[in-house]
């Protein structure tokens, strides 16, 4: 596609009449493949870019099919570099994915630590957590890919093989720490009158998201990896501080007894998964049975649907790729006039500048405009000293190689940081061609401020994607999705027997699209104020929705790991409850649209129904039934837990039901 895009746009070389409505039609072409999914967005973009580097060349050395086909033949050979730099080093992808992981993994333990006790804000560490896990969640799917689609295509391989357990170990380290005791007061109590509890538990979690980023810095040498003599001394004192609780004729004290070892069992759980990531990266000898089976692999990555019904589909402004496409096709129209019309230097650059900052979000596009400018300026004043200073062209060169390299390894990680090295490598590129270095820093700094300006203004006014108008289908697919792994949970625990996939598919699914809320939630809170429309009860729902995966969480990490008792016809008549309390959410949401639906006027509220037993009497009397240790911890956790739920999927029905289609 650069090929064919690079011959075509070598010959706009046309009247303007022509030109525009030219250069619009093929960059919304060329934009609108996005459609097809993330792997297309970024060929798009190649294509967007091969289309404004097109305007830069000039037929008096090369024929423009020449140039053409010197960009494709620049493309076979880094096709061509790459694939050799695969066979020699495989593993690299893998292992900087997994390293990300680990190292975001020990961040989300470190944040659910500062957690643990009375904290004034802890609003804003539950922020952080969405965040957070958010971009774990990207980094799952990526490594998932990685993994699987290998294995896939290549057969079996011992080393995918490991790491994939690695992988697993990781995501229910994930999953473990999110479980929690939803009984914040009870909890906050205790660790105020035991302050040890609180310091022991803290040390406890600090101590594994050091070890996460050990493992992370030495995940290729295992016998640096840090000793488990820290984490033994901990569980030796929290073992035997918990026990003095432990008195049965007591019932405040048995009730914490009970609440600490659910907690501690937590974390036993989380060290023993730590324990097997040691063993698993000190590179063991397994046999066939303990990988895990292909089959069950295929169920865990999605296919991207390729059918060319959805070019139809989506031609439509319910299409946010739609409008992205057509507003960026009338800013590079207007950019490039803009450009011909004060009769500037390179007006291309404009344009470049339009292509690389817009993003359908307004958020993003506004966020990377700001940075842009920034960078450019620090850049164009960096390279003004240095060029002032410097007048040898190889200096140039290395200085613009250098600067690229740079501005590619910072342009996921900080906009800014990038934007100021591209800035440079242009500049010192154009210095090694042009004599009057100072007069391309003065275009290059004007083009870019008139293409972050333009990217903003038309973000801004024309089509703009508004967040709130995408919001509820998140919210429903993060509804449905924990949904369906509560149902998989409740099955699980009624029926036992071997752990289905299904259960962990939908576990997938359920942190997937919750972090996929969490991350349409932040787009929205950047938008302007006259924009957030409902932006409270929106939050309200998606701290719900986070709220119940916890809780869910909390369920599955111990339905999972530990032997339960036969499900009471309690547990039967909660679950149900809670099930139909769902379903009834999900048909709310399908009538609410938070661009248009507004609140009900009438004052008549919502009442939630009530229980006809309550998680005290069920605790009791399940303890009063058995000595079982066991057994009094089950029914202390998962009564909480169903319980908690249960209030979750109320509040979600109370807030659900006071809107109103218009």
């Amino acid at each position: 596609m650069v090929v064919v895009i690079s011959f075509i746009g070598g010959y706009l070389k046309i009247a303007n009449y022509l030109l525009f409505p030219i250069l619009g039609l093929l960059t919304f072409s060329i934009a609108f493949i996005s459609i097809y999914g993330f792997r297309a967005s970024l060929i798009s973009f190649s294509g967007l870019l091969a289309l404004v580097l097109s305007f830069a060349h000039t037929s008096e050395n090369l024929e423009v099919y020449q140039y053409a086909l010197l960009i494709g033949a620049g493309g076979l050979w880094y096709l061509i570099l790459s694939t050799i730099w695969f066979y020699l080093n495989p593993k690299a992808q893998t292992e900087e994915t997994l390293v990300d992981i680990f190292l975001l993994t020990a961040d989300f333990l470190d944040t659910r630590r500062q957690l643990i006790g009375e904290q004034p804000d802890r609003a804003s560490l539950q922020k952080q957590l969405m965040t957070l896990q958010t971009e774990l969640t990207e980094n799952h799917e990526t490594l998932r890919e990685i993994l699987i689609s290998y294995r896939k295509s290549s057969g079996k391989s011992t080393y995918q093989g490991k790491r994939l357990l690695v992988f697993v170990q990781l995501i229910e380290m994930l999953e473990t720490a999110i479980a929690n005791p939803v009984n914040y007061e009870k909890m906050d109590a205790l660790f105020k009158t035991h302050p040890e509890f609180k310091t022991d538990f803290q040390k406890l979690i600090f101590e594994f998201s050091s070890q996460l980023r050990a493992i992370a810095n030495t995940i290729n040498q295992s016998k640096k990896f840090p000793s488990h003599k820290v984490l033994n001394d901990v569980f030796n004192t929290l073992d035997a501080d918990i026990l003095k609780f432990k008195d049965e004729n007591n019932t405040e004290d048995y009730e914490r007894y009970l609440m600490l070892q659910n907690l501690l069992d937590y974390q036993k759980k989380q060290f023993e998964k730590l324990k097997k990531i040691k063993w698993l990266l000190s590179n063991p000898e397994l046999n066939s049975d303990e990988f895990i089976k292909k089959d069950n692999l295929s169920r865990f990555i999605q296919s991207q649907d390729y059918n060319p019904k959805l070019i139809l589909r989506n031609l439509s402004f319910r299409s946010t790729i739609f409008k992205h496409s057509l507003r960026l096709a009338v800013t590079v129209m207007l950019g490039y006039g803009v450009g011909l019309f004060f009769d500037l230097q390179n007006p291309y650059w404009i344009i470049l500048t339009v292509i690389v900052i817009m993003r359908p979000s307004y958020g993003l596009t506004k966020t990377r405009s700001k940075d842009r400018i920034i960078g450019t300026l620090i850049g164009a004043v960096l390279a003004s000293g240095l060029v002032l200073l410097i007048n040898h062209p190889y200096v140039y060169g290395g200085l613009g190689v250098l600067s690229l390299v740079l501005a590619f390894s910072m342009v996921q990680k900080n906009y800014k940081a990038s934007a100021t090295f591209i800035t440079l490598s242009v500049i010192f590129i154009y210095a090694i061609l042009e004599p009057n270095v100072i007069k391309v820093i003065q275009y290059r700094v004007i083009d870019t401020v008139i293409g972050s300006v333009l990217s903003y203004l038309t973000m801004r006014w024309f089509w703009p994607a508004w967040s709130f108008m995408e919001i509820g289908d998140n919210i429903k697919d993060s509804l449905k999705a924990n949904t369906a792994f509560f149902k998989s949970l409740s099955n699980y625990y009624q029926q036992k027997g071997n752990i289905p996939t299904s259960l962990k598919v939908n576990r997938k699914e359920a942190f997937l699209q919750t972090s996929n809320l969490s991350a349409a939630f932040q787009r929205m809170a950047q938008e302007p104020k006259s924009k957030q429309n409902h932006i409270d009860d929106i939050y309200e729902l998606v701290v719900i929705n986070h709220s119940f995966l916890s809780s869910l969480a909390s369920l599955s990490a111990y339905i999972q790991n530990h032997k339960t008792t036969e499900a009471s016809e309690e547990f039967k008549l909660i679950s149900d409850k809670i099930k139909e309390n769902l379903d009834t959410v999900c048909e709310q949401l399908k009538t609410i649209n938070f661009e248009t639906t507004k609140p009900k006027t009438s004052e008549l509220e919502y009442k939630p129904e009530k229980l006809k037993f309550s998680i005290d009497q069920l605790t009791n009397d399940a303890i009063s039934q058995t000595n079982d240790l066991r057994a009094h911890k089950e029914a202390h956790l998962i009564w909480e837990q169903l319980y908690w739920l249960f209030s979750l999927s109320e509040k979600m029905l109370k807030l659900t039901s006071k809107f109103k289609a218009d």
